[in-house]
Protein backbone atom coordinates (compact mmCIF):
# COMPACT_ATOMS: atom_id res chain seq x y z
CA UNK A 1 0.00 0.00 0.00
CA UNK A 2 1.47 3.75 -0.85
CA UNK A 3 1.47 6.26 1.70
CA UNK A 4 -1.17 9.12 0.58
CA UNK A 5 0.53 11.79 2.42
CA UNK A 6 3.53 14.56 2.44
CA UNK A 7 5.02 13.10 6.36
CA UNK A 8 4.63 9.20 4.77
CA UNK A 9 7.61 9.34 4.48
CA UNK A 10 8.29 9.66 8.24
CA UNK A 11 6.23 6.32 8.74
CA UNK A 12 7.79 4.16 6.00
CA UNK A 13 9.97 2.25 8.07
CA UNK A 14 7.43 1.84 10.72
CA UNK A 15 6.03 -1.80 11.39
CA UNK A 16 3.79 -3.15 11.08
CA UNK A 17 3.77 -1.89 7.70
CA UNK A 18 -0.20 -2.42 6.92
CA UNK A 19 -1.30 -0.65 10.30
CA UNK A 20 0.90 2.46 10.05
CA UNK A 21 0.11 2.92 6.25
CA UNK A 22 -3.94 2.91 7.19
CA UNK A 23 -2.82 5.85 9.94
CA UNK A 24 -1.29 7.42 7.09
CA UNK A 25 -4.26 7.99 5.13
CA UNK A 26 -6.09 8.68 7.85
CA UNK A 27 -3.32 11.58 8.69
CA UNK A 28 -3.35 12.84 4.66
CA UNK A 29 -7.55 12.81 4.90
CA UNK A 30 -9.05 15.34 7.04
CA UNK A 31 -11.98 13.61 9.40
CA UNK A 32 -13.76 15.85 12.04
CA UNK A 33 -16.84 15.06 13.67
CA UNK A 34 -19.48 15.36 11.07
CA UNK A 35 -16.77 15.67 8.16
CA UNK A 36 -16.16 12.19 7.77
CA UNK A 37 -17.44 11.24 4.42
CA UNK A 38 -13.90 11.28 2.32
CA UNK A 39 -12.12 9.50 4.70
CA UNK A 40 -15.14 6.91 4.58
CA UNK A 41 -14.73 6.83 0.79
CA UNK A 42 -11.25 6.50 0.90
CA UNK A 43 -11.90 3.25 3.00
CA UNK A 44 -14.74 1.99 0.81
CA UNK A 45 -12.58 1.96 -2.44
CA UNK A 46 -9.78 0.20 -0.60
CA UNK A 47 -12.37 -2.53 0.42
CA UNK A 48 -13.47 -2.41 -3.10
CA UNK A 49 -9.88 -2.85 -4.32
CA UNK A 50 -9.14 -6.01 -2.17
CA UNK A 51 -12.78 -7.68 -2.74
CA UNK A 52 -13.65 -6.87 0.84
CA UNK A 53 -18.03 -6.22 1.17
CA UNK A 54 -19.33 -2.34 2.29
CA UNK A 55 -22.26 -0.97 3.18
CA UNK A 56 -23.05 2.63 4.81
CA UNK A 57 -25.89 2.36 7.14
CA UNK A 58 -28.25 4.85 7.56
CA UNK A 59 -26.34 6.49 10.29
CA UNK A 60 -23.68 6.99 8.05
CA UNK A 61 -21.27 4.01 9.47
CA UNK A 62 -19.03 2.24 7.86
CA UNK A 63 -19.06 -1.77 7.61
CA UNK A 64 -16.58 -3.80 6.02
CA UNK A 65 -17.67 -7.90 6.12
CA UNK A 66 -15.16 -10.37 4.98
CA UNK A 67 -15.36 -14.11 5.41
CA UNK A 68 -13.91 -16.59 7.72
CA UNK A 69 -10.94 -17.89 6.35
CA UNK A 70 -11.34 -21.69 5.16
CA UNK A 71 -12.23 -23.80 7.09
CA UNK A 72 -13.31 -21.36 9.90
CA UNK A 73 -16.32 -20.23 7.63
CA UNK A 74 -19.09 -21.53 10.15
CA UNK A 75 -17.35 -20.37 13.04
CA UNK A 76 -18.90 -17.46 15.24
CA UNK A 77 -17.96 -13.98 13.72
CA UNK A 78 -15.80 -11.24 15.41
CA UNK A 79 -16.68 -7.56 15.18
CA UNK A 80 -13.71 -5.42 15.48
CA UNK A 81 -14.84 -1.78 16.16
CA UNK A 82 -13.58 1.90 16.23
CA UNK A 83 -14.73 5.47 15.24
CA UNK A 84 -13.56 7.42 12.21
CA UNK A 85 -13.90 11.10 13.60
CA UNK A 86 -11.21 12.96 15.43
CA UNK A 87 -11.34 15.62 18.01
CA UNK A 88 -9.57 18.64 16.46
CA UNK A 89 -7.45 20.85 18.85
CA UNK A 90 -4.47 23.16 17.85
CA UNK A 91 -2.50 25.46 19.97
CA UNK A 92 -3.00 28.93 20.10
CA UNK A 93 -1.42 30.74 17.23
CA UNK A 94 -0.85 27.09 15.18
CA UNK A 95 -2.67 27.95 11.71
CA UNK A 96 -3.88 24.27 10.97
CA UNK A 97 -7.83 24.25 8.80
CA UNK A 98 -8.81 20.68 10.22
CA UNK A 99 -11.08 20.42 7.72
CA UNK A 100 -8.83 20.78 4.62
CA UNK A 101 -4.93 20.59 6.44
CA UNK A 102 -3.18 16.95 6.51
CA UNK A 103 -2.00 16.16 9.96
CA UNK A 104 1.34 16.71 10.71
CA UNK A 105 2.83 13.78 12.51
CA UNK A 106 6.55 12.73 13.13
CA UNK A 107 8.43 10.22 14.42
CA UNK A 108 10.28 11.23 18.17
CA UNK A 109 11.71 9.05 20.63
CA UNK A 110 10.20 5.59 20.11
CA UNK A 111 6.42 7.47 19.20
CA UNK A 112 4.37 9.36 16.63
CA UNK A 113 3.38 12.95 17.91
CA UNK A 114 1.76 15.94 16.37
CA UNK A 115 3.38 18.38 18.31
CA UNK A 116 1.02 21.38 17.33
CA UNK A 117 -2.72 19.69 16.88
CA UNK A 118 -3.79 16.36 18.16
CA UNK A 119 -3.02 13.54 16.42
CA UNK A 120 -6.30 11.64 15.65
CA UNK A 121 -4.04 8.15 17.25
CA UNK A 122 -7.46 8.34 19.17
CA UNK A 123 -9.23 6.71 17.02
CA UNK A 124 -6.95 6.05 14.15
CA UNK A 125 -4.96 3.60 15.33
CA UNK A 126 -7.59 1.48 15.83
CA UNK A 127 -9.53 1.93 12.99
CA UNK A 128 -5.72 0.99 11.05
CA UNK A 129 -5.13 -2.20 13.29
CA UNK A 130 -8.73 -3.34 12.57
CA UNK A 131 -8.47 -2.87 8.26
CA UNK A 132 -4.78 -3.95 8.91
CA UNK A 133 -6.60 -7.19 10.12
CA UNK A 134 -8.80 -7.93 7.16
CA UNK A 135 -5.63 -7.91 4.26
CA UNK A 136 -3.46 -10.15 6.36
CA UNK A 137 -1.47 -12.80 4.25
CA UNK A 138 -2.32 -16.08 5.70
CA UNK A 139 -3.79 -15.20 8.89
CA UNK A 140 -6.73 -17.49 10.14
CA UNK A 141 -9.79 -16.08 11.29
CA UNK A 142 -13.61 -16.22 11.63
CA UNK A 143 -15.92 -14.27 9.86
CA UNK A 144 -14.97 -10.31 10.23
CA UNK A 145 -16.77 -7.17 10.78
CA UNK A 146 -15.49 -4.22 10.76
CA UNK A 147 -17.43 -1.43 12.33
CA UNK A 148 -16.40 2.07 11.94
CA UNK A 149 -18.94 4.73 13.33
CA UNK A 150 -19.04 7.80 13.41
CA UNK A 151 -19.52 11.60 14.93
CA UNK A 152 -18.30 9.53 18.06
CA UNK A 153 -16.48 12.41 19.66
CA UNK A 154 -19.27 15.04 19.59
CA UNK A 155 -22.61 12.78 20.18
CA UNK A 156 -21.90 8.97 19.93
CA UNK A 157 -24.49 9.78 16.55
CA UNK A 158 -23.18 6.64 14.87
CA UNK A 159 -23.45 4.23 17.49
CA UNK A 160 -26.58 5.82 18.77
CA UNK A 161 -28.13 5.10 15.33
CA UNK A 162 -26.79 1.59 14.16
CA UNK A 163 -29.79 -0.98 13.70
CA UNK A 164 -30.32 -3.51 15.71
CA UNK A 165 -29.66 -6.79 13.51
CA UNK A 166 -26.94 -4.77 11.59
CA UNK A 167 -24.23 -6.89 12.85
CA UNK A 168 -24.09 -10.44 13.30
CA UNK A 169 -21.05 -11.25 15.25
CA UNK A 170 -20.79 -12.87 18.49
CA UNK A 171 -18.05 -11.29 19.95
CA UNK A 172 -17.27 -7.55 20.01
CA UNK A 173 -13.49 -5.91 20.34
CA UNK A 174 -13.13 -2.51 20.54
CA UNK A 175 -9.78 -1.07 19.51
CA UNK A 176 -10.36 2.36 21.26
CA UNK A 177 -8.87 2.27 24.58
CA UNK A 178 -5.48 3.96 25.09
CA UNK A 179 -3.42 2.11 27.76
CA UNK A 180 -1.25 -0.61 26.93
CA UNK A 181 -1.18 -3.79 29.23
CA UNK A 182 -5.30 -3.54 30.14
CA UNK A 183 -8.52 -5.28 28.94
CA UNK A 184 -11.32 -2.89 29.85
CA UNK A 185 -14.71 -4.56 30.43
CA UNK A 186 -16.50 -1.18 30.96
CA UNK A 187 -16.67 2.59 30.49
CA UNK A 188 -18.11 5.81 32.10
CA UNK A 189 -22.12 6.92 30.58
CA UNK A 190 -21.97 10.50 29.98
CA UNK A 191 -24.47 13.62 29.22
CA UNK A 192 -24.25 16.96 28.67
CA UNK A 193 -25.76 20.27 30.59
CA UNK A 194 -26.16 23.07 27.96
CA UNK A 195 -26.57 26.57 29.49
CA UNK A 196 -27.90 29.45 27.42
CA UNK A 197 -29.02 33.49 28.93
CA UNK A 198 -29.37 36.22 27.04
CA UNK A 199 -27.95 39.18 28.76
CA UNK A 200 -28.89 43.32 29.07
CA UNK A 201 -26.09 45.11 26.85
CA UNK A 202 -25.46 48.88 27.59
CA UNK A 203 -22.22 51.01 26.43
CA UNK A 204 -19.41 51.49 28.83
CA UNK A 205 -18.90 54.38 30.02
CA UNK A 206 -16.89 56.96 27.64
CA UNK A 207 -13.23 57.13 30.28
CA UNK A 208 -13.15 53.46 30.69
CA UNK A 209 -10.05 51.42 28.90
CA UNK A 210 -10.66 48.05 26.68
CA UNK A 211 -8.50 45.29 28.16
CA UNK A 212 -7.98 41.95 27.24
CA UNK A 213 -7.11 38.77 29.54
CA UNK A 214 -6.24 35.91 28.21
CA UNK A 215 -5.26 32.23 30.68
CA UNK A 216 -3.01 30.26 28.40
CA UNK A 217 -0.33 27.37 28.74
CA UNK A 218 -2.07 25.11 30.26
CA UNK A 219 -1.97 21.53 29.51
CA UNK A 220 -5.65 20.12 28.78
CA UNK A 221 -6.42 17.16 27.66
CA UNK A 222 -8.96 14.24 27.70
CA UNK A 223 -12.24 15.38 29.78
CA UNK A 224 -12.56 11.72 31.22
CA UNK A 225 -9.57 10.07 31.20
CA UNK A 226 -7.36 13.08 32.22
CA UNK A 227 -10.17 14.50 34.81
CA UNK A 228 -8.25 12.75 38.00
CA UNK A 229 -4.88 14.33 37.05
CA UNK A 230 -5.84 18.28 38.99
CA UNK A 231 -5.05 20.06 35.61
CA UNK A 232 -6.00 23.73 35.41
CA UNK A 233 -9.44 24.29 33.20
CA UNK A 234 -8.76 27.89 31.22
CA UNK A 235 -12.59 28.79 31.81
CA UNK A 236 -12.90 28.10 35.45
CA UNK A 237 -9.49 29.97 35.97
CA UNK A 238 -10.54 33.09 33.91
CA UNK A 239 -14.32 32.99 35.40
CA UNK A 240 -12.53 33.13 39.04
CA UNK A 241 -9.48 35.90 37.77
CA UNK A 242 -12.25 38.05 36.77
CA UNK A 243 -14.86 37.40 39.67
CA UNK A 244 -12.23 38.33 41.90
CA UNK A 245 -11.86 41.35 39.92
CA UNK A 246 -14.99 42.45 39.76
CA UNK A 247 -15.37 42.28 43.74
CA UNK A 248 -12.72 45.56 43.72
CA UNK A 249 -13.14 47.75 40.78
CA UNK A 250 -15.54 48.40 38.23
CA UNK A 251 -15.11 45.68 35.19
CA UNK A 252 -17.42 45.36 32.39
CA UNK A 253 -17.73 42.36 30.32
CA UNK A 254 -17.83 42.47 26.63
CA UNK A 255 -16.95 39.63 25.16
CA UNK A 256 -15.46 35.82 26.47
CA UNK A 257 -14.89 32.71 25.29
CA UNK A 258 -13.00 29.61 26.39
CA UNK A 259 -12.59 25.68 25.30
CA UNK A 260 -13.61 24.18 21.72
CA UNK A 261 -14.90 20.86 22.91
CA UNK A 262 -16.74 19.40 25.67
CA UNK A 263 -14.95 16.61 26.04
CA UNK A 264 -12.06 18.32 26.35
CA UNK A 265 -10.08 20.38 29.18
CA UNK A 266 -9.94 23.88 28.53
CA UNK A 267 -6.18 24.54 27.57
CA UNK A 268 -6.89 28.64 26.79
CA UNK A 269 -9.85 31.44 27.26
CA UNK A 270 -10.00 35.20 26.96
CA UNK A 271 -11.75 37.67 27.80
CA UNK A 272 -12.57 41.75 26.94
CA UNK A 273 -13.35 43.90 29.49
CA UNK A 274 -13.94 47.45 29.92
CA UNK A 275 -12.22 49.26 33.19
CA UNK A 276 -11.83 52.71 34.59
CA UNK A 277 -8.54 53.77 33.39
CA UNK A 278 -7.24 54.43 36.55
CA UNK A 279 -8.00 50.72 37.31
CA UNK A 280 -6.70 49.74 34.05
CA UNK A 281 -3.36 51.90 34.77
CA UNK A 282 -2.40 49.41 37.23
CA UNK A 283 -3.35 46.25 36.77
CA UNK A 284 -0.29 44.76 36.12
CA UNK A 285 0.29 44.39 39.27
CA UNK A 286 -3.00 41.89 39.95
CA UNK A 287 -1.93 40.17 36.86
CA UNK A 288 1.35 39.19 38.29
CA UNK A 289 -0.14 38.65 41.70
CA UNK A 290 -2.98 35.95 39.90
CA UNK A 291 -0.22 34.41 37.43
CA UNK A 292 1.93 33.88 40.69
CA UNK A 293 -0.95 31.73 42.66
CA UNK A 294 -1.79 29.76 39.80
CA UNK A 295 2.28 28.84 38.64
CA UNK A 296 2.39 27.87 42.65
CA UNK A 297 -0.85 26.18 42.72
CA UNK A 298 -0.30 24.29 39.16
CA UNK A 299 3.52 23.52 39.72
CA UNK A 300 3.50 19.65 39.47
CA UNK A 301 0.38 19.73 36.61
CA UNK A 302 0.73 22.71 34.70
CA UNK A 303 3.76 24.29 35.42
CA UNK A 304 3.47 26.77 31.73
CA UNK A 305 0.31 28.24 32.64
CA UNK A 306 0.22 31.98 31.35
CA UNK A 307 -2.11 34.81 32.28
CA UNK A 308 -1.52 38.17 30.57
CA UNK A 309 -3.51 41.29 30.02
CA UNK A 310 -3.31 43.71 27.07
CA UNK A 311 -4.68 46.89 25.79
CA UNK A 312 -7.73 46.00 23.52
CA UNK A 313 -8.14 48.41 19.73
CA UNK A 314 -11.15 48.03 19.05
CA UNK A 315 -13.70 50.77 19.63
CA UNK A 316 -15.65 50.17 22.93
CA UNK A 317 -18.28 47.33 22.13
CA UNK A 318 -21.78 47.37 24.67
CA UNK A 319 -20.89 45.82 27.64
CA UNK A 320 -23.61 43.44 29.42
CA UNK A 321 -25.54 44.75 32.86
CA UNK A 322 -23.93 44.48 35.78
CA UNK A 323 -26.52 42.17 37.86
CA UNK A 324 -25.91 39.67 34.64
CA UNK A 325 -22.19 39.65 34.67
CA UNK A 326 -22.13 39.09 38.33
CA UNK A 327 -24.29 36.00 38.16
CA UNK A 328 -22.39 34.65 35.11
CA UNK A 329 -19.42 35.22 36.93
CA UNK A 330 -20.31 33.56 39.90
CA UNK A 331 -22.03 30.58 38.15
CA UNK A 332 -18.81 29.90 35.87
CA UNK A 333 -16.18 30.31 39.24
CA UNK A 334 -18.77 28.20 41.54
CA UNK A 335 -19.66 25.28 39.30
CA UNK A 336 -18.94 21.86 39.96
CA UNK A 337 -15.73 20.37 37.90
CA UNK A 338 -13.31 17.61 37.87
CA UNK A 339 -13.61 14.35 40.30
CA UNK A 340 -17.25 14.29 42.11
CA UNK A 341 -16.65 10.33 42.98
CA UNK A 342 -13.92 7.53 42.62
CA UNK A 343 -14.74 3.93 41.75
CA UNK A 344 -15.55 1.78 45.05
CA UNK A 345 -15.23 -1.29 42.76
CA UNK A 346 -11.76 -0.35 40.91
CA UNK A 347 -8.88 1.39 42.74
CA UNK A 348 -7.67 4.31 41.55
CA UNK A 349 -10.31 4.88 38.66
CA UNK A 350 -12.55 7.88 38.90
CA UNK A 351 -16.45 7.20 39.27
CA UNK A 352 -18.28 10.37 38.29
CA UNK A 353 -16.76 13.76 36.88
CA UNK A 354 -18.03 16.91 35.68
CA UNK A 355 -16.15 19.60 32.95
CA UNK A 356 -16.97 22.66 31.59
CA UNK A 357 -15.64 22.28 28.01
CA UNK A 358 -16.96 25.47 26.08
CA UNK A 359 -18.05 28.70 27.22
CA UNK A 360 -18.96 31.99 25.21
CA UNK A 361 -20.64 35.24 26.05
CA UNK A 362 -20.62 37.17 22.80
CA UNK A 363 -23.04 40.05 21.94
CA UNK A 364 -24.77 39.70 25.22
CA UNK A 365 -25.57 35.67 24.37
CA UNK A 366 -24.08 33.18 26.76
CA UNK A 367 -23.30 29.86 26.30
CA UNK A 368 -21.51 26.84 28.12
CA UNK A 369 -21.47 23.13 27.60
CA UNK A 370 -20.50 20.56 30.82
CA UNK A 371 -20.00 16.95 30.39
CA UNK A 372 -20.44 14.46 32.97
CA UNK A 373 -19.67 11.16 33.41
CA UNK A 374 -19.96 8.26 35.09
CA UNK A 375 -19.65 4.72 35.70
CA UNK A 376 -23.25 4.33 36.83
CA UNK A 377 -25.47 6.08 34.48
CA UNK A 378 -27.75 7.42 37.62
CA UNK A 379 -24.95 8.78 39.31
CA UNK A 380 -23.96 10.84 35.81
CA UNK A 381 -27.81 11.90 35.78
CA UNK A 382 -27.88 13.18 39.45
CA UNK A 383 -24.67 15.42 39.10
CA UNK A 384 -25.88 16.41 35.74
CA UNK A 385 -29.27 17.52 37.30
CA UNK A 386 -27.50 19.02 40.31
CA UNK A 387 -25.36 21.41 37.71
CA UNK A 388 -28.93 22.28 35.59
CA UNK A 389 -30.38 23.04 39.05
CA UNK A 390 -26.91 25.08 40.08
CA UNK A 391 -27.89 26.97 36.79
CA UNK A 392 -31.20 27.85 37.13
CA UNK A 393 -30.50 29.40 40.26
CA UNK A 394 -28.62 32.15 38.63
CA UNK A 395 -30.98 32.65 36.71
CA UNK A 396 -29.76 30.59 33.73
CA UNK A 397 -31.34 28.76 30.93
CA UNK A 398 -29.82 25.01 31.62
CA UNK A 399 -31.05 21.65 30.39
CA UNK A 400 -29.59 17.87 29.94
CA UNK A 401 -28.96 16.46 26.75
CA UNK A 402 -26.97 13.70 24.31
CA UNK A 403 -27.21 11.04 27.27
CA UNK A 404 -25.66 7.52 26.64
CA UNK A 405 -25.22 4.65 28.96
CA UNK A 406 -22.16 3.12 30.30
CA UNK A 407 -20.99 -0.04 29.43
CA UNK A 408 -21.65 -2.36 32.44
CA UNK A 409 -18.89 -5.04 33.10
CA UNK A 410 -19.37 -8.59 32.44
CA UNK A 411 -16.46 -10.51 34.64
CA UNK A 412 -17.85 -13.68 33.35
CA UNK A 413 -17.02 -13.26 30.04
CA UNK A 414 -15.91 -15.66 27.92
CA UNK A 415 -13.94 -13.15 25.30
CA UNK A 416 -12.28 -11.90 28.42
CA UNK A 417 -11.14 -15.60 29.56
CA UNK A 418 -9.89 -16.55 25.88
CA UNK A 419 -7.83 -13.36 25.28
CA UNK A 420 -6.47 -13.55 28.92
CA UNK A 421 -5.34 -16.42 27.50
CA UNK A 422 -3.51 -15.48 24.52
CA UNK A 423 -2.19 -12.54 25.92
CA UNK A 424 -0.52 -14.24 28.60
CA UNK A 425 0.80 -16.98 26.30
CA UNK A 426 2.35 -14.21 24.32
CA UNK A 427 3.74 -11.77 26.68
CA UNK A 428 4.35 -13.80 29.96
CA UNK A 429 2.55 -12.40 32.02
CA UNK A 430 -1.59 -11.52 32.73
CA UNK A 431 -3.34 -8.38 31.85
CA UNK A 432 -5.00 -6.16 34.00
CA UNK A 433 -8.45 -6.17 33.68
CA UNK A 434 -10.23 -2.50 33.95
CA UNK A 435 -13.21 0.14 33.04
CA UNK A 436 -12.28 3.21 31.42
CA UNK A 437 -13.75 6.75 32.78
CA UNK A 438 -14.33 8.03 29.15
CA UNK A 439 -17.28 6.95 26.82
CA UNK A 440 -16.89 3.80 24.70
CA UNK A 441 -19.23 2.88 22.25
CA UNK A 442 -19.97 -0.22 23.81
CA UNK A 443 -22.65 0.71 26.01
CA UNK A 444 -24.90 1.76 23.04
CA UNK A 445 -23.70 -1.28 21.03
CA UNK A 446 -24.76 -3.45 23.92
CA UNK A 447 -28.16 -1.50 24.09
CA UNK A 448 -28.65 -2.40 20.17
CA UNK A 449 -27.09 -5.91 20.32
CA UNK A 450 -27.64 -7.16 23.63
CA UNK A 451 -26.30 -10.57 22.63
CA UNK A 452 -22.71 -9.29 22.13
CA UNK A 453 -19.18 -10.62 24.75
CA UNK A 454 -17.19 -7.39 24.27
CA UNK A 455 -13.32 -6.34 25.14
CA UNK A 456 -11.79 -3.34 25.02
CA UNK A 457 -8.04 -2.65 24.16
CA UNK A 458 -5.55 -0.29 22.90
CA UNK A 459 -1.89 0.66 22.31
CA UNK A 460 -0.38 3.50 24.72
CA UNK A 461 -1.50 6.99 23.73
CA UNK A 462 -0.91 10.17 25.29
CA UNK A 463 -2.46 13.15 25.80
CA UNK A 464 -5.44 12.62 23.34
CA UNK A 465 -8.00 15.76 22.65
CA UNK A 466 -5.38 17.71 23.38
CA UNK A 467 -2.34 19.19 21.06
CA UNK A 468 0.82 16.87 21.14
CA UNK A 469 -1.27 13.89 21.15
CA UNK A 470 1.00 10.80 20.59
CA UNK A 471 1.21 6.92 20.40
CA UNK A 472 4.10 4.77 21.11
CA UNK A 473 5.37 2.54 18.17
CA UNK A 474 6.24 -0.67 20.30
CA UNK A 475 2.92 -1.00 21.97
CA UNK A 476 1.21 -0.54 18.57
CA UNK A 477 3.56 -3.63 17.52
CA UNK A 478 2.17 -5.18 20.40
CA UNK A 479 -1.59 -4.71 19.88
CA UNK A 480 -1.34 -6.01 16.65
CA UNK A 481 0.61 -9.15 17.37
CA UNK A 482 -2.64 -9.55 20.33
CA UNK A 483 -5.19 -8.88 17.86
CA UNK A 484 -3.47 -11.50 15.04
CA UNK A 485 -3.31 -14.15 18.08
CA UNK A 486 -6.50 -13.89 19.69
CA UNK A 487 -7.95 -14.13 15.75
CA UNK A 488 -6.40 -17.13 15.21
CA UNK A 489 -7.42 -18.55 18.64
CA UNK A 490 -11.18 -17.59 17.87
CA UNK A 491 -10.61 -19.77 14.53
CA UNK A 492 -9.36 -22.52 16.15
CA UNK A 493 -12.03 -22.85 18.53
Amino acid sequence: MSFPMTTAGNFANLEPHPVWAHFAAMCAIPHPSQQEAALREHFIMWAKAHGIGSAVDAAGNLILKKPGSPGCESRPGVILQGHLDMVCQANAGTRHDFGRDPINAVVRDGWVVAEETTLGADNGIGVALALAALEEPGLNHPPLEILLTVNEESGMDGARGLAPGSLQGRALINLDTEEWGHFYLGCAGGVDVEVRSDCTQGAPPPDFAILRFEVSGLRGGHSGIDIHLGRGNAIKLLAEALHDLSAHTDVRLIEMKGGTARNAIPREAFAICALPVAAASNIEEWVRHRHESWRQRFAKTDANVAFVCKNHDMPPNRTIARADQERLLAFLDISANGVAGVSEEFPGVTDTSSNIGVAELELGKFRATFKVRSLHDARADALAGKLAAHASSYGLQAWKDGAYPGWAPNPSSGLLVQCQRVYAAQFGQPASVQVIHAGLECGLLAASHPHLDMISFGPDIRGAHAPGERVEIESVMRCWQLLKSVLREMAAG
